[in-house]
């Protein structure tokens, strides 16, 4: 970076704290590279006291010198980066510690200036350095972190369900729904969330936000959704007098989208559902809530059980399949000793790193699920860049089908089959946290 520019790492301080005005102003120069309205100081207040919360670290670059009269002064970063950290469900119930990436934006007229590639690059080397193996984050645009070294590792797809006469399902209820105050979940949330999260591959720990949001005192237009309803599934036995609170295992929160929409249509919020029988009885709920005929939901798994589960899957219509979490491993060894592999198998692979993070030859032995990982010097079976070992990680992505693409080269006849036998896991891989 030349001298035209200075680049700051800060953690956001509270109000009245010496810090507070630089980090409102990171907050303004984000919304404005996402093309939101401006926000008021109480909600700019109360996204700073989130991010405190998810123990997150701005970054900023600064112009050095004095910006062109009338323009935006220079305590405003021209470009920032946000991090924090969280957890990665890996498989198999493993959590990795992962490194979030997020709020990326360079201004427009200081674009062309390697001012992302100096935060990203040094900022992966710090994580690095902390003992980190893999980063994380969801992209706003596709063609930007491949060369970086991530890659796509799950999916998400938009769905519209028809709740009408012919919605039934082959499932027979076991426990039940009921209605609760939204705010109820402020504290039930984060609890229901991470039983889901400590069993889905795929997962990513989540924010402060998430519990705002699915109680409505906070929405992703800024301030409370008064709109919020919710209901809750309670476990065979889990609404008695003497059951606990842990046998609620799913929630929907959800908003009626308004009469002017034909047919009428709620809209999931949010659902979270720990069991495979609470996701389909708050199906069920959904369905039967009168004066609607139509359920839409932006984040469904694109192996979606609903679909599955109707008599007429027909009543699912999909759309928009596309990218949701990519990863980037930075120490190989780590990352794939950390794992626990569905086949045993011994691979050889050469690695590519444009970073130069992790490079290198490195013989995969695993017994019993368990990996050994070292340095080799021997022929690879397959040879692929970081971004594509990133996809394959989570057994989401296909190697044969990368293969086909020309990403993974195959070395020895196979070696992409087995490594899609050793990365599998035991259940699709699914993502839903947005950061």
């Amino acid at each position: 970076m030349n001298a035209e520019y200075e680049i700051r790492r800060f953690e956001p301080a509270a109000p009245g704290e010496p810090g507070y005005p630089e980090a409102t102003a990171w907050d303004k120069a984000v919304s404005f590279g996402f093309h939101e309205e401006r926000s008021t100081d109480e909600r700019i207040q109360e996204s700073i006291a989130r991010s405190r919360i998810d123990g997150a670290v701005f970054t900023g670059v600064y112009q050095t010198g004095q910006p062109a009269p009338h323009s935006l002064g220079s305590e405003v970063p021209v470009a920032t980066f946000g991090t924090q950290p969280s957890t990665l469900n890996i498989g198999f119930g493993r959590l990795l510690d992962a490194h979030l990436i997020t709020g990326v934006t360079v201004r427009t007229s200081h674009r062309r200036r390697g001012l992302l590639r100096r935060m990203m690059t040094e900022d992966l080397a710090l994580a690095k350095e902390s003992g980190i193996a893999i980063a994380a984050l969801t992209a706003s645009e596709a063609s930007i972190y491949a060369r970086f070294g991530f890659g796509v590792a799950t999916a998400e797809q938009s769905i519209t369900v028809d709740t009408g006469a012919k919605f039934r399902l082959s499932h027979v209820p076991v426990g039940t729904v009921e209605v609760a105050d939204p705010t109820v979940l402020l504290e039930l949330a984060p609890q229901i969330f991470n039983r889901v999260h400590g069993a889905q591959p795929g997962s990513i720990g989540r924010q402060e936000f998430y519990r705002q949001l699915a109680a409505g005192t906070a929405s992703r237009e800024g301030g409370p959704d008064t709109k919020v309803k919710v209901a809750l599934h309670y476990a065979p036995g889990g609404t008695g007098e003497n059951t606990g609170e842990n046998t609620v295992d799913g929630y929907v929160s959800y908003r009626f989208g308004g009469w002017d929409k034909t047919p009428a249509t709620m809209e999931i919020v949010d659902l979270v559902a720990a069991t495979p029988a609470a996701y389909l009885e708050l199906w069920q709920y959904l369905a039967a809530i009168d004066l609607v005929e139509r359920i839409t939901w932006n984040e469904a798994p694109v192996d979606n059980p609903l679909t599955w589960a109707l008599t007429d899957s027909r009543c699912v219509a999909a759309s928009n399949p596309r990218d949701l979490l990519w990863l980037r491993i930075l120490d190989v060894p780590q990352a794939l000793q950390a794992r626990q592999f569905a086949a045993d198998g011994t691979l050889v692979l050469t690695v590519t790193d444009g970073l130069g993070l992790t490079a290198g030859t490195f013989a995969l032995e695993v017994r019993d699920g368990t990996a050994r990982v070292s340095a080799s010097a021997a022929a690879p079976d397959l040879e692929l860049d970081i971004a594509a070992l990133s996809s394959i990680y989570l057994g989401a992505v296909n190697p044969v089908t990368l293969a086909a693409a020309g990403t993974v080269h195959e070395h020895s006849a196979g070696a992409a089959f087995l490594a899609a036998r050793l990365f599998a896991v035991e259940r699709p891989a699914h993502c839903l946290t947005h950061f």
